[in-house]
Order: structure tokens, then C-alpha cells, then sequence
């Protein structure tokens, strides 16, 4: 009697690696504007607090670049999480005049069209954090540690969300060692006591919609 054969699971699509040309046009580009925002920032020591976010990220991308190079779309998705979180460093996250910049255009704040009462642009990037990232991770992750169908999925959305938590515990070390206005402007929780777990429920979700929207895509390419 033949064991039942269970249906192989679909391998991941294959990563079509970046061009040096296209990395290195997106590198000048940000370049370009981390010196634009490095001159006279609200704050200099939070400014450098946080651009040392921006030198692991920097390392990431070299190891990537060498030993498992990442698709367009992944650098493209890293770059633009970058370009707002040096929006970030600039004015402080809680600082942010988005309502200043939306005004002008439009004649009313961002704020009172959404009902927001705070400065939400660091909720914003927590979000984004998740939403723009979870792919890339899983494009360097899933392969390597050999996971197909769920735990491809899983994975990363897994990191996402303890990596999510790991910065919190770092952000209030790091306001605990500072302390006074430097702690609080690193911070950034304007007042509210749950602020950590606002922004690591906002990272989460963004992770999931990215990584649905991984499910959708794969679904897909099989069905076709």
C-alpha cells in the first residue's frame, strides 16, 4: 500500500538581486539628505542618538550587498524607511511640523482632518517600521533558514514584532542613562504612559499587512 504524498509546498519566487548602479543612485540620494538634516537639527545630542540607528542600518546593507544582495524592491523599501526617520532625527519624533507643512497647502492641519490631539509622526514610523521592512527581512531570512509556506510568513513577522519590543526595552535603557531632556526627547512619549505598546502594536500590524500582502502575492504567482 502507497504512503499518501503530500503536495509539495510552492519554493519562494526568486530574489532578482539589485544592480550596483541602483544602489549606489539610492545611496547618493540619501546621502544628500542625511547631510541636509545633519546641519542645525532641533536637538544635536537626540539627533545623534538616533542616527546610530542609521549606522547599523548602514552595516546591514554592506553585509547584505556582499553576501546575500537583496531585490530592488527591498533597498527601495529600507530607503524610504530611512529618508523619514532622518525627517525624525532632524526635529525630534515629537517635534515633527507636519501640521505646519500640511497647513500650508491645504489651509487646515493634518491633525484636526484626522482627529489626532499629538504629534503622531513617530507612530507613523512605527508603523511604517513594520510595514516597510517585513519584506525585506523575509527576503534575507526565509531562504537561509530554509522555512517554505507558513514559517515563511511566520518568520519575519515573528522578528518584526520581538525586534519591535527589543527597541522599546533600548529606548527606555537609553532615556534612563540620558535622563533629563535629552531621555525624554529620545523618547518621545508626550505625556502618554502607553505609549511603548501603541508603538509596538503599530509596528506589529504594519508587519502583518506586509506580510499578507506577501500571502496575496504568492498565492498568485501559484495560481498561475
Amino acid at each position: 500500500m502507497s504512503k499518501p504524498t503530500s503536495k509539495p509546498q510552492a519554493p519562494l519566487a526568486p530574489i532578482v538581486p539589485a544592480s550596483g548602479r541602483y544602489l549606489a543612485t539610492l545611496a547618493g540620494l540619501f546621502a544628500a539628505l542625511w547631510v541636509a538634516l545633519a546641519i542645525r537639527p532641533n536637538d544635536r545630542h537626540d539627533w545623534a542618538l538616533e542616527n546610530a540607528l542609521v549606522v547599523g542600518a548602514v552595516i546591514f546593507v554592506i553585509w547584505t550587498w556582499r553576501r546575500a544582495r537583496l531585490s530592488t524592491i527591498s533597498y527601495t523599501l529600507i530607503f524610504v524607511f530611512l529618508c523619514l526617520h532622518e525627517v525624525g532625527a532632524h526635529y525630534t519624533y515629537a517635534e515633527v511640523p507636519y501640521d505646519d507643512w500640511w497647513k500650508a497647502l491645504t489651509g487646515s492641519t493634518f491633525n484636526s482632518l484626522v482627529g489626532w490631539q499629538r504629534n503622531n509622526f513617530d507612530r507613523v514610523i512605527h508603523f511604517g517600521y513594520g510595514l516597510l521592512l517585513a519584506l525585506p527581512l523575509r527576503e534575507l531570512v526565509a531562504p537561509r533558514a530554509g522555512v517554505r509556506g507558513f514559517w515563511s510568513y511566520f518568520l519575519p513577522l515573528d522578528i518584526m514584532v520581538s525586534s519591535s519590543a527589543l527597541y522599546e526595552l533600548i529606548e527606555w535603557g537609553a532615556s534612563e542613562v540620558f535622563g533629563g531632556g535629552l531621555g525624554m526627547a529620545y523618547l518621545g512619549t508626550q505625556g502618554d504612559v502607553w505609549d511603548a505598546h501603541k508603538d509596538m502594536a503599530l509596528a506589529s500590524t504594519g508587519a502583518l499587512v506586509a506580510i499578507l500582502f506577501a500571502v496575496w502575492l504568492d498565492r498568485r504567482r501559484r495560481a498561475k
